[in-house]
């Protein structure tokens, strides 16, 4: 193959054919060939023809048409042969990845590509489809028969998911575009006829009918039917056409799977189908099909949704490996947001009914008999056996998010029916859960214990651990950075029935969890979104009283998560709600009375500002947070869930406030500042956390006195005790006894979480308060050098204080910090001279000290991109004049850093992936900030860093590529600068322009990193352009081939015409940055060769 391609040019062309006859024939005649040599022969085969396609000298319909003849001849091992032989055509020429080695430049590749999807890719279709056409009409196949028809069903597969070029996509971009997972089907005008024609969409069908009893034949005739059902682009002549397809294919989908059990094989390609008609075809085409298909459609896909829901439970029940089910499900909740979030087609309720099936449905699977089918195996018997939980499964509202928010969404568009179902399902859950625990209590009382049902309390807390989670996706969505809202189908389904609402009844259905809400006259003229959450407080009071009466160990410490995961998500949305931020709104529905209410009065006399109801609540609700803290320093899951539900409580300064007017919230932060039991039992994580909540709640409204006590109360002890730990005569000898170290550790903690609390109004204090430990914590680093979690952990607290505080502080400040970090950083090196590094079997964890430094380094960076110290003045009058004499600045300490860091970084240990992006990330950012500070590294440290630099070009991921790119430039700039063209960063920047040119003209490059190498080029050949014309001439002077020569010369003359001679100027740099992507259009994939 190879010397074929290699002596072309010399071949005859009645050579070629000659050869491509014999290698055919020789393949004919030799039935049992090994499949390997076959299939490198028929590669050969293809090659030929590829290359003969360049010059025109071979023609495929030659072989198109010995193939139709082999196919024709009835006989299966020469009709297998011919499948061969169009797969191998098909694998040369899909794309660049795949076709072979042949020295020819990419763009050659990719213009093959493009005239082969044209014609002879769809004849190949046509050819398939003609075999298809005729084994689906037999009866019977044989085995060897059914082979065959395997293979042509999985060519018709792989001609469907051809990645199809657009005509006018640029050499360069090909790659990108190939990579692209996920094909959709996307031919030319040219393949009309052939798609468009109703009996080859009717053949699949017919072929899947015949076919999906053999799972692997299934799979690919639904791939097939998923490929077809995501037809776009111009091979529809007009919007009419693609809504005929459209309905036609609906049509045969329909007749395909209703009536039908379907298959476990078959379940991910159905949903694959439902999936891609819904998100490839515009709205507008699924709206114009007749009404009467459109609503069978609807009802087929609330059917499967519900089918497969059902058999994706069982699957988990049975633990399975390949959760086929589940896989399936999760596509068509994902269509039906698709569907249901569609206002501007489908009028307010017109899913609302198929919301209630797929919701009920969810629901049911998920409780235990009898409401439920949970833990019922296929014939509907109950599955006794104990599940087991492994330490690493992750937690259900984690690992099941997605659908979770997908049926949370179904949930809201059907509330009327949702909300009072969840509610009735916990209160009676409840109900039983109190009288469960009761027995128990009889039963542990009573001198003779008789056997207490397990199970039975077990199906309960299973049960109420799905409704609080599906209740909490329903009320709430989770929101990352942004102001969490009321949903609007919430605040719209509250405001419809406020009404028929008895605010009193609702007040006390909220205020008595203690009580059975039927109980209470007039239960059922409450807001019925309150009524659920009070249905969930009243899970949290069966509890709360459980602990109270030492009955802990029956308790389930998932619903106690649950309980405060549910109570911290609702508060964030619905707590002291911002009346402000619903004025705006416009809600999905034409109400009249919405006009007039952008808020439901239920929700705002319940939870909303200066009202009695949200006082209570946060009283509740810190009185949960402390009932737990009490018993759960076991269980530390419980533990984070609850402290994050205090934090949630304080991040608000309105929350805030009524937070600390509760007696508890100080009796929690004296015991939490005394370090008293239970709460010094809690894990380092959860105290971190547990000190930024308090340090948030000091910052809420108080009177000067009342802050000035609090403070005393909160920080002082943390202070005296540490300096009366580390002030010790003999502090050396005890360092390493166990309640020292762990009163150490506590305080760093500690440390780390008031620097987290930190925000532009409480920064002065914190920063002051924090300052005075940082000096204490270098002269632990000396004492604790041999205890790495220790240097750690105190290297972590300079990391969270500059993190967080650098772009607060002023310039004193600021100086004072660096000194602070520069001294640690020396004590650091001195710890660690001559510490050797080399343990290549050495996890990345024991490399954490090196990490943390670099985040360090690149936190004291960030201040030169994010400084808001002068416009917010947050130190006002603390600020000393100009610092004369200390002249400690960021440069000093971020390269003191990495003249530390530099030696260390071997290649061995920049093959652990978070230790290699912090490296370059930091290394990047000192080359942008501190250019000048570069050339005067020691020459060995020099000579690291620009070795560094080309690793990352050369062996690194394309993210790390592109940070040593956008290194370069300010190099470069700096270069030209000083205009020293003997120095060692000159003779550098000189090499990498070398190595930048051979990227950007020689090599396949992610093509995201054009404009960073394109700005970092350009900078290089305006401080080189002597050495870069003679890398032109260089290139050109080694083409042989005059066209491609001139091309070339073209194109380069092109590319600096904008800019000659080039100069360090923005515009200039812009125009040329234009013309490179012009150069890569058109001579990009010229010298790329494969």
């Amino acid at each position: 193959m190879e010397a074929v391609v290699r002596e072309w040019i010399l071949l005859e062309k009645g050579s070629v054919e000659s050869l491509r006859t014999f290698l055919l024939t020789y393949v004919l005649q030799r039935p049992n060939l090994q499949k390997y040599v076959r299939e490198q022969i028929l590669l050969a085969v293809a090659v030929i023809v590829k290359r003969g396609s360049l010059d025109k000298s071979i023609d495929c319909k030659s072989i198109f048409h010995e193939v139709s003849q082999l196919i024709s001849s009835g006989s299966p091992t020469v009709q297998t042969l011919a499948c061969s032989i169009l797969t191998a055509l098909l694998s040369e020429f899909s794309s660049s990845s795949k076709t072979s080695n042949i020295g020819l430049s990419m763009e050659f590749h990719g213009n093959c590509k493009r005239v082969f999807q044209e014609e002879d890719l769809r004849q190949i279709f046509m050819l398939t489809v003609e075999v298809l056409q005729e084994f689906s009409r037999r009866e019977t196949l044989s085995a060897q028969m059914s082979s065959v028809f395997q293979r042509y069903l999985a060519l018709a597969n792989q001609v469907l998911s051809w990645n199809f070029l657009p005509p006018n996509l640029g050499r360069h971009y090909i790659a990108m575009f190939e990579s692209s997972q996920n094909v959709l089907l996307k031919p030319t005008e040219s393949w009309r006829e052939a798609l468009l024609d109703s009996r080859v969409m009717e053949l699949f069908f017919t072929v899947h009918r015949k076919v999906r009893e053999d799972s692997d034949m299934a799979q690919d005739s639904l791939q097939c039917l998923a490929q077809l059902a995501s037809l776009h682009g111009p091979v529809f002549p007009d919007e009419g056409a693609q809504v005929d397809y459209l309905a036609h294919f609906i049509e045969g989908l329909l007749s395909t799977v209703n009536g039908i059990e379907i298959e476990d094989s078959e379940a991910v390609g159905v949903s694959s189908i439902i999936s891609n008609l819904i998100t490839v075809f515009p709205r507008s085409a699924l709206t114009a099909i007749p009404t009467e298909l459109f609503s069978s459609f609807v009802n087929c896909l609330t059917h499967l949704t519900c089918s497969f829901g059902r058999s994706a439970a069982l699957e988990e029940v049975l633990d399975k490996d390949d959760m086929v089910y589940m896989e399936a499900y999760d596509r068509l909740l994902e269509s039906w947001l698709t569907l249901v979030q569609d206002d501007k087609h489908f009028h307010k309720g017109f899913f609302t009914q198929h919301a209630v099936q797929v919701f009920n449905s969810y629901i049911q699977c998920h409780l235990a008999a009898p409401d439920g089918t949970r833990n019922l195996t296929a014939n509907g018997v109950a599955s006794r056996e104990e599940e087991e939980i492994s330490e690493l499964q992750e937690d259900d509202r984690d690992q099941f998010s997605d659908q979770l928010a997908s049926v949370g969404m179904l949930g809201r568009i059907a509330a009327e029916h949702c909300v009072p179902l969840l509610t009735s399902l916990l209160e009676e859950r409840v109900a039983r859960l109190h009288g469960q625990l009761q027995r128990r209590q009889q039963l542990l009382a009573s001198a003779t214990p008789g056997a207490a049902d397990g199970r039975a309390l077990d199906d309960l807390y299973e049960d109420i651990h799905w409704l609080i989670l599906v209740t909490g996706y329903l009320l709430a969505d989770d929101t990352q950075g942004e102001t969490p809202l009321i949903p609007p189908e919430i605040m719209e389904y509250s405001i419809k029935h406020a009404s028929e609402v008895d605010i009193n009844t609702t007040l006390q259905i909220l205020g008595s969890p203690g009580e059975k809400a039927s109980s209470i006259p007039g239960h059922n003229r409450t807001d019925s979104v309150i009524r659920l959450l009070s249905a969930i407080l009243r899970v949290s009071e069966v509890e709360s009283r459980a602990i109270r009466a030492d009955l802990t160990h029956l308790l389930s410490p998932q619903m106690g998560k649950d309980i405060v995961w549910f109570l911290k998500r609702w508060a964030k949305t619905y707590l002291l709600v911002d009346e402000k931020l619903y004025d705006q709104l416009i809600f999905p529905s034409d109400l009249e009375l919405v006009l007039s209410l952008k808020i439901s009065v239920p929700f705002s006399t319940a939870f909303g500002a200066d009202t009695e109801g949200s006082q209570w609540i946060v009283g509740y609700l810190l009185q949960k947070v402390l009932s737990n803290l009490s018993v759960c320093s076991s269980e530390q899951d419980l533990a984070s869930d609850t402290v994050q539900l205090l934090v949630t409580l304080v991040e608000r300064r309105e929350r805030a406030n009524l937070v600390i007017q509760c007696e508890n919230w100080w009796n929690l932060a004296k015991q939490f500042a005394s370090r008293s039991p239970p709460l010094n039992f809690l894990s380092s994580p959860v105290q971190r956390t547990l000190m930024k909540a308090l340090v948030l709640g000091g910052f809420a409204h108080m009177d000067t006195e009342t802050k000035q006590q609090y403070w005393t109360e909160v920080l002082q002890p943390l202070q005296q005790r540490f300096l009366r730990v580390i002030n010790q005569e003999n502090f050396q000898q005890l360092c390493q006894q166990e309640e020292v170290k762990q009163e150490i550790t506590a305080t760093l903690e500690a440390l780390c979480g008031i620097a987290e609390a930190t925000q532009v109004d409480n920064v002065a204090i914190l920063f002051n308060f924090l300052m005075d430990f940082l000096t204490n914590c270098i002269g632990l680093m000396e004492v604790y050098r041999n205890t790495p979690e220790t240097v750690n952990l105190i290297i972590e607290v300079f990391v969270e204080v500059a993190h967080k505080q650098i772009c607060y502080l002023g310039e004193s400040k600021a100086m004072n910090l660096y000194e602070a970090c520069l001294t640690l950083l020396q004590v650091y090196s001195k710890n660690n001279l001559g510490r050797q590094r080399i343990d290549v079997t050495a996890e990345e964890e024991q490399y954490q000290d090196l990490l943390l430094i670099m985040e360090l380094l690149t936190n004291l960076l960030s201040k030169e991109f994010i400084d808001f110290s002068d416009t917010d003045e947050v130190f006002r009058g603390q600020e000393v004049g100009p610092t004369a004499g200390r002249p400690v600045s960021a440069a000093d300490v971020v390269l003191y850093g990495v003249n530390l860091i530099l030696p260390l970084m071997s290649q061995d240990l920049l093959k652990f992936p978070t230790l290699c992006n912090q490296y370059y990330k930091l290394i990047t950012f000192i080359c942008e900030i501190f250019p000048e500070k570069i050339p005067q590294l020691p020459e060995d440290l020099f000579k690291s860093l620009m070795y560094s630099l080309e690793l990352g070009m050369t062996s690194m991921s394309s993210e790390v590529c592109q940070l040593c790119l956008e290194a370069l430039t300010p190099l470069a700039e700096q270069c030209a600068k000083a205009q020293e063209t003997d120095s060692p960063l000159f003779l550098a920047t000189r090499h990498f322009l070398k190595l930048v040119f051979d990227m950007l003209v020689l090599q396949k490059h992610n093509t995201e990193m054009t404009t960073a190498a394109g700005e970092a080029f350009y900078t290089l050949v305006c401080l080189h352009q002597a050495e870069y014309s003679e890398l032109v001439e260089t290139l050109l002077s080694s083409q042989q081939d005059p066209i491609i020569y001139q091309r070339l010369a073209d194109a380069f003359n092109k590319l600096t015409a904008s800019s000659t001679p080039p100069a360090l100027d923005r515009k200039q740099k812009m125009a040329f940055l234009k013309s490179l992507e012009e150069f890569m259009a058109n001579v990009g994939g010229l010298l790329c060769v494969k």
